[in-house]
Order: structure tokens, then C-alpha cells, then sequence
């Protein structure tokens, strides 16, 4: 069960990192986004264990994989490209 702990922590860093290289125009601050990458992988990896029990590793590490992106998903905002403007403003 540690394994599958520091394998979600450190596959959920390397997540955050990525998306933060990849989008940084869209994600808010590496404070915020770090931290998020790595919470949503330890409560995937958490569910994950919780529904299939133990010595399922690598299916622990892929619901930690999707919970995080899911998570991360969450920060980005609009490309500045596709804002509109509202009538009222």
C-alpha cells in the first residue's frame, strides 16, 4: 500500500509539472497547481484501492492517473483567443 502511495504521489507530480510546461497560459499559479495534481492522485489512488482491494497496482495507479487529470482539468481557463466579451461589459 506504500508503494501505491508514493507511485499515485509522484505520477501526480509528474502530471502537474507536465500540464504546468504544457499550459502555463492557462493554469494559475504552480502553488495551486501542484499541490492539486497530487491530491487528486492520492484520493484516486485511494478509491481505486478501496473498490478492488489489495495487489491491484497498476489499476491503483491508472484511477490515480485519471482522478488527477480530472482534478487538474478543473484549474484551466479559457484560451484568450476564445473569450468574448458579454453585451454588458
Amino acid at each position: 500500500m506504500f508503494l501505491e502511495a508514493l507511485g499515485s504521489a509522484v505520477l501526480g507530480l509528474a502530471l502537474a509539472w507536465a500540464a504546468l510546461h504544457r499550459l502555463p497560459h492557462r493554469l494559475p499559479s504552480r502553488a495551486l497547481v501542484l499541490p492539486t495534481g497530487v491530491a487528486g492522485s492520492l484520493f484516486g489512488a485511494f478509491v481505486t484501492h478501496s473498490a478492488l482491494g489489495t495487489g491491484h497496482l497498476l489499476p491503483v495507479l491508472a484511477g490515480a492517473l485519471i482522478v488527477s487529470t480530472a482534478s487538474l482539468s478543473l484549474l484551466l481557463r479559457p484560451a484568450e483567443r476564445f473569450r468574448r466579451r458579454s453585451a454588458t461589459a
